[in-house]
């Protein structure tokens, strides 16, 4: 590397730590030349000589290169904290300025002092408080040197006081005011926001954008939201048509007005939806919609015209306003009245036939711009809940466990339609037991694991019939039991339910049951979709079943239950390099049946099988879920004890044995009894390794049956047994 790269690299930083601090420590030199007398003023020898001006040129110098500076840097490139910094910066070099500027006209005691005041002002009003503070404290620091420096005369301590005082009282008024200004702008600013945004959900909603029992709940969903925006991107189409059609109505025909009123869903009032018009004196405000010759218009649903009309009878002004020709056209969307075009003119000729078949032209026009958006937004809504089906499609046959084909039905259920609570039950038809598996929602907590054979209930109903209940997704019969294994469970508050099989193969292993409070939650398109889903659950959950299975049988031994002797190595090598790693014990326990083969010869295999089996159970009753209970071989079994050392081991083997001679069996011979002999070794006492571990574990079993059979021993016994045989 060279030695002009090595300087550039080192320069960098050195050049950036003195561009953030150069500034500052001209704040800092300033002060002390304060201190020191350099602006002499009215105490020095001289008002002003060459080394108070020199000082003075170079703080305008380094006052003018900082302003520059942060106007040429873009606002892009500073980050909050170097913003903050730059600004404090900048408003400590405008106060030493200042009192350089009222030292050399004579100190703190001069008549332009209250410039200070606005100074400090000025920095806290228009700063954050984490800006301001520092500055208004930095005015308290120059106030202080000005008053109390070696050279300014004794008594100076009072007005310091006082300055200090109007400059804190300056600060804090400042802040008061413009943070209690600046909240009330930001209410002001919120308020007007959501009222602009009502007014756009309204208009949706007038122009039937919105579907009415999207909100019915007072809930934002996901689904709402997207449709919102959707809509409220309709709304500025609309507008824009309707006011270049209205538009070119007004210029083609001479008008004064002519306007879109729209009517309210209950019918009562209208309201302006757009406006083109010379007059100042048509309202904003809604207006009663059975008045005038609006009114006439919409009872009557035929056009209304008027020559030279009474002023009282034109609704859509709110003064007197000169006209001599009104007419009104029905905006009609089938027969049904949605609203009136109104056209009128101040000054020449009454309305002509033509020109009425032009207007009423134009209100069909109305309903077609307004049916085009309504279409656009059917087959986008159609496109989004189509998007989210597929993808609901998909997660469920990418699904594997059954977990992930709980999540994926729920989450693909709640992409469909909006739901409350949502349960997922499987059937099993030998026992005619229903067991819930997952639920969402509301109640979840006291559902989830359940079971109930109840023949009564709904969903034995839809696994009976292979249906979905009830037939059109809205929950009348509240009082009938949907789940039945705890009355105090009851899905009364919920308007909508609908309660799918699961059917696979032309059986039904299941339910997919989906609620919500709102009426109207499962219209027949969502019924379809939620269809195609439960089919899709109902295969992906068999596909997750006979993974389980072939999972089970490529871990778990068959006779036994327990984990067989592949996975055994496996899960020991895992929880040892833990033990390793983390610093605990590991126990392993070697076991056989004393004299098993005798048992498979008197007794028979199938007896033998059948102890097999009891001593596994007896096992995997005696262990905790953190052990590991395997059958190692033959008779043999295996149990790995999760941090417990040789004492708790021993205890263990000992529980173990007893319980086992305990045991009694039954066979066609008459009922026996059995034995058990243990080995234990200890990790990394006894062993450091897993195959030493397992070893010793063996040499103690070998132990353990060669001193007699029916007993446990460590190990340490093992290696102690030949000093006590010397001894």
């Amino acid at each position: 590397m060279s030695t002009n790269t090595v300087v550039r690299r080192l320069g960098r930083p050195i050049v950036r730590v003195l561009r953030m601090v150069w500034g500052f420590a001209a704040v800092a030199l300033f002060a002390v030349l304060l201190w020191e007398g350099w602006f002499p003023g009215v105490w020095g020898e001289r008002a002003a000589d060459l080394r108070t001006a020199t000082g003075a040129a170079v703080l305008a110098g380094i006052l003018a290169a900082k302003l520059a500076g942060r106007m040429k840097t873009p606002e892009r490139r500073r980050s909050p904290k170097r913003e903050a910094t730059s600004d404090i910066e900048l408003g400590l070099l405008l106060i030493a300025a200042a009192y350089v500027f009222m030292s050399i006209l004579g100190g703190s005691s001069v008549s332009i002092h209250p410039l200070v005041y606005a100074l400090v002002s000025f920095l806290v009003t228009f700063h954050k408080l984490g800006v301001g503070i520092p500055l208004a404290a930095g005015a308290i620091g120059f106030e202080a040197i000005l008053s109390f420096a070696p050279h300014v005369p004794a008594g100076a301590g009072p007005t310091f006081w006082v300055h200090t005082g109007f400059i804190g009282v300056f600060a804090l008024l400042n802040v008061v005011f413009l943070h209690a200004e600046v909240a009330r702008q930001r209410g002001e600013h919120r308020k007007r926001l959501e009222q602009d945004l009502a007014a756009m959900r309204e208009e949706a909603r007038d122009f039937r954008l919105i579907s009415s029992s999207l909100n019915s709940d007072g809930r934002q969903r996901s689904r709402a939201e997207d449709e919102e925006k959707l809509s409220l991107g309709s709304i500025e189409t609309i507008h824009q048509q309707l006011y270049a059609t209205l538009d070119l109505v007004r210029r083609s025909l001479g008008l004064q007005t002519c306007a879109l009123l729209w009517l309210d869903a209950r019918g009562e009032r209208l309201k302006i939806k757009e406006l083109t018009s010379e007059s100042t004196n048509v309202i904003e405000e809604a207006m009663p919609a059975g008045i005038g010759a609006v009114g006439a218009v919409i009872k009557d649903a035929r056009p209304v015209v008027l020559a030279r009309p009474r002023a009282e009878l034109l609704s859509y002004y709110d003064g007197s306003v000169e006209v001599v020709a009104f007419a009104g056209v029905p905006v009609l969307e089938g027969k049904t009245v949605r609203g009136v075009l109104v056209a009128d003119r101040g000054s020449g000729a009454p309305f002509e036939k033509a020109e009425v078949e032009l207007l009423t032209a134009t209100a069909d026009q109305v309903t077609r711009i307004v049916q085009s958006e309504r279409v656009f937004q059917a087959v986008e809504r159609a496109k989004h809940e189509h998007e989210r089906f597929y993808k609901a499609s998909s997660e469920l046959n990418r699904a594997f466990t059954l977990d992930e084909v709980y999540d994926a039905a729920l989450a693909g259920a709640r992409g469909v339609c909006e739901f409350d609570l949502a349960v997922i039950a499987t059937h099993d038809p030998r026992t005619n037991t229903h067991t819930i598996c997952r639920a969402d929602g509301e109640l979840s907590h006291r559902l989830t694991d359940k079971e109930f054979r109840d023949p009564a209930a709904l969903v034995s109903m839809v696994v009976k019939n292979k249906i979905a209940l009830p037939a059109g997704g809205d929950w009348r019969e509240r009082n009938d039991d949907v789940f039945v294994f705890d009355t105090s469970v009851r899905l009364r508050q919920f308007e909508s339910l609908l309660s799918l099989p699961l059917i696979s193969q032309d059986k039904v292993i299941g339910t997919f049951t989906v609620a919500a409070k709102r009426p109207g939650a499962f219209p027949r398109d969502r019924r379809e979709m939620l269809g195609v889903i439960a089919n899709q659950v109902a295969i992906s959950l068999q596909n997750a079943k006979i993974n389980k299975a072939l999972e089970e049988q490529a871990t778990t031994d068959g006779l036994t239950g327990l984990v067989n002797h592949r996975t055994f190595q496996e899960r020991l090598s895992d929880l040892l390099g833990r033990a390793e790693r983390v610093g605990f014990q590991v126990s392993i326990l070697l076991t056989d049946i004393d004299h098993f083969k005798k048992i498979n010869d008197n007794y028979g295999h199938p007896t033998g099988d059948e102890v097999l089996r009891r001593v596994s159970r007896l096992l995997k009753d005696n262990a905790r879920k953190v052990d590991i209970v395997a059958r190692y071989g033959g008779e043999e079994f295996a149990i790995v004890l999760m941090d417990n050392g040789r004492d708790d081991a021993r205890l263990k083997a000992e529980q173990i044995r007893e319980e086992v001679s305990r045991q009694i069996f039954e066979s066609s011979k008459g009922p026996f009894k059995a034995t058990m002999s243990l080995g234990i070794a200890v990790f990394p006492e006894d062993a450091r390794s897993k195959q030493e571990l397992i070893t010793r574990a063996d040499q103690a079993l070998y132990a353990a049956k060669h001193g007699g059979r029916n007993r446990a021993m460590t190990w340490k016994d093992v290696e102690q047994t030949p000093r006590r045989a010397v001894g």
